[in-house]
């Protein structure tokens, strides 16, 4: 018997790609870089994590969390993505959707956002269902995740 998507999905999955491409047509663009880190965690009980990050992030001047300036902190907000909360998956549809009990981003705390899914062997392609807006442009997300080894 085949595994459900719900059972393919377990585990964790590093980033290995994130581009955004304007449905106007020019060209993508990488957030995150060429080479973004990142990890998407799904549990067997229903919730998963998403850390993306560009590779190239400065530390804080003072080595405080707390204590940044204006210009860390616009760096540190820019370069990073999180959300972390419940998944569904429709084994008919063959659709997954994240729902944000907490995000980096505000306006997404509370949202439920469809996501259209693919596995292809140790791949994981995940993308919008519908575009978004990101960096002053309409554009829809692809991102590629790897099965991480243990």
């Amino acid at each position: 018997m085949s595994k459900t998507l719900r059972d393919q999905l377990i585990g964790a999955w590093k980033l290995v790609s994130y581009a955004e491409k304007p449905i106007d047509g020019s060209a993508p663009f990488y957030p995150m870089s060429e080479k973004p880190m990142g990890i998407i965690m799904y549990t067997p009980d229903g919730y998963m994590s998403a850390q993306l990050m560009h590779p190239d992030r400065k530390n804080f001047a003072s080595g405080d969390w707390f204590n940044g300036t204006d210009e860390e902190y616009k760096q540190e907000a820019s370069s990073y993505i999180s959300y972390t909360g419940p998944f569904h998956v429709d084994e008919e549809k063959q659709t997954l959707t994240h729902s944000m009990f907490t995000s980096l981003f505000p306006n997404w705390t509370g949202q439920t956002q469809p996501r259209v899914v693919k596995i292809e062997g140790d791949l994981l392609h995940l993308s919008t269902a519908s575009p978004i807006v990101s960096g002053g442009r309409t554009v829809n997300s692809f991102l590629t995740w790897k099965r991480a080894e243990k």
